[in-house]
């Protein structure tokens, strides 16, 4: 049947949305954690803050992104809640190695084993997520899923921190990687897999390419399409690295112990970047209705506002807004909440723009390029170099280096906010837009 089904989805749509987003954020809890075990793990083997940007980072990133693609495009082949499955289980045997490994060199293999788990989750999810939703409530959909791990960001940095400093980090590991397990299991034995392209005529494969690399080439000669892609690595990057190094920010710039720093950053930051995911999502669903530029126009009001504050949080001196029992908050905070709101704007405009430029049948392999370019920036080079940047640093800062340091990110968002407006300038007449024709396409 070719005709587009009627706009509506029911409670199983939102069942599977919930599944995948629990999943997306014990995969995230997993990444972010090592904010708070940075510390911890640098007594016990020895390691340089050079070497800690390695083991939270890089190890993670290298290969998921020599994963990335082949699990993208094995994601637009078969099953997709099944392939989530597997991955499950993987990853919770991989984390349970982190918390086992007796050397730094061991718990850097540790990490690259999750990377293996973890590289077909994002772009089997949004492809999914794509087949669940009709495009006019796509960006909101797409918030739910990418606000989750946003929030586990709280259980991360603030309960992962308790947890660390009461019964270390090992046991930390193995905690984690429990609630992954019964999702998992509900994925491989109690979930259909969506139609691929239901809500595209159902036309799943039809402009889908016959190999990896001819994919590759129709995706590359979108030009919107890379220099969103760009837009967003580069935006990651930052961002992986602020929030991988903030509780040791507050740690040596605001006197604050590890437990204090994992709470603030977690419940403030956290929690103010999860309400902005789902408010832009909201947002953007709104808007689009009347201009697809909306698409962009969010992601550009977000970090237009978000670069100022997060300059403001970083160089604002050491002061006490207010004490919540033991805890002294920072006046500082008060940036890194409005900050934390704004930052995240560009995440669900820019992926369900995404999901409107390809094709269905090579959605899988469009967000796996993007997730690769955003974890191997993010999360791999972002926290290794700010790290080394603090290392560099330091004679001349002393303990302040890392302030200085984590204010490239302010350099990360104004590359972003040029090519996002390049996009803008590519737009028109791209046959998926949804813009109308007003000229040439450069």
């Amino acid at each position: 049947m070719s005709a587009t089904p009627n706009p509506t989805t029911g409670w199983r749509s939102h069942a599977l949305l919930l599944l995948l987003s629990l999943m997306y954020a014990d995969n995230f809890v997993g990444r972010q954690i090592m904010a708070v075990m940075i510390e911890p793990i640098k007594r016990e083997f020895g390691a340089s803050d050079t070497a800690m940007g390695l083991i939270s980072g890089l190890a993670f990133a290298g290969v998921y992104a020599l994963l990335g693609l082949p699990a993208g495009r094995i994601a637009d082949r078969v099953s997709r809640v099944r392939l989530l499955a597997v991955s499950g289980l993987m990853w919770c045997v991989a984390t349970v190695l982190c918390g086992l490994a007796g050397s730094f060199g061991l718990l850097v293999l540790a990490r690259m084993a999750v990377a293996v788990a973890e590289a077909p989750a994002t772009p089997a999810s949004l492809s999914i997520i794509a087949d669940l939703y009709p495009p006019q409530r796509r960006s909101f959909a797409i918030s739910c899923f990418t606000a989750a791990p946003t929030f586990a960001a709280i259980i991360a940095l603030s309960v992962g921190a308790w947890m660390v400093g009461a019964w270390g980090w090992r046991t930390a590991f193995m905690v984690l990687a429990l609630p992954v397990l019964p999702v998992a299991a509900l994925l491989a034995f109690a979930v259909r897999e969506p139609r691929r392209g239901v809500w595209d005529g159902g036309h799943a494969g039809a402009t889908a390419s016959p190999g990896m690399g001819g994919t590759l080439r129709e995706l590359w000669a979108c030009r919107p399409y890379r220099y969103l892609v760009l837009a967003s690595a580069v935006t990651t990057l930052g961002a992986n690295a602020y929030g991988m190094w903030n509780p040791t920010f507050l740690v040596r710039s605001h006197d604050l112990s590890l437990q204090n720093a994992g709470l603030l950053a977690g419940l403030v930051g956290g929690t103010s970047a999860g309400v902005g995911m789902l408010f832009s999502g909201w947002l953007t669903d709104r808007l689009t209705h009347r201009s697809p530029r909306w698409h962009l126009r969010i992601p550009l009001i977000g970090h237009s506002i978000a670069v100022v504050s997060l300059a403001a949080y970083l160089l604002w001196p050491h002061a006490t807004l207010l004490r919540a029992g033991s805890v002294a908050v920072p006046t500082a905070m008060l940036w890194c909440g409005l900050n934390g709101f704004f930052s995240v704007w560009w995440v669900a405009p820019s992926y369900s723009f995404i999901t409107h430029l390809v094709a269905p049948g090579q959605r899988a392999v469009a967000l796996a390029f993007l997730t690769i370019l955003t974890t191997l920036l993010g999360v791999g080079v972002g926290p290794l170099l700010i790290g080394a940047f603090s290392d560099g640093l330091q004679p001349r800062f002393g303990a302040e280096s890392l302030r200085y340091a984590l204010l490239f990110v302010c350099a990360t968002t104004l590359v972003a906010m040029l090519a996002i407006r390049r996009v803008g300038g590519l737009l028109t007449g791209h046959p998926r837009s949804g813009l109308a024709v007003s000229g040439s396409t450069p």
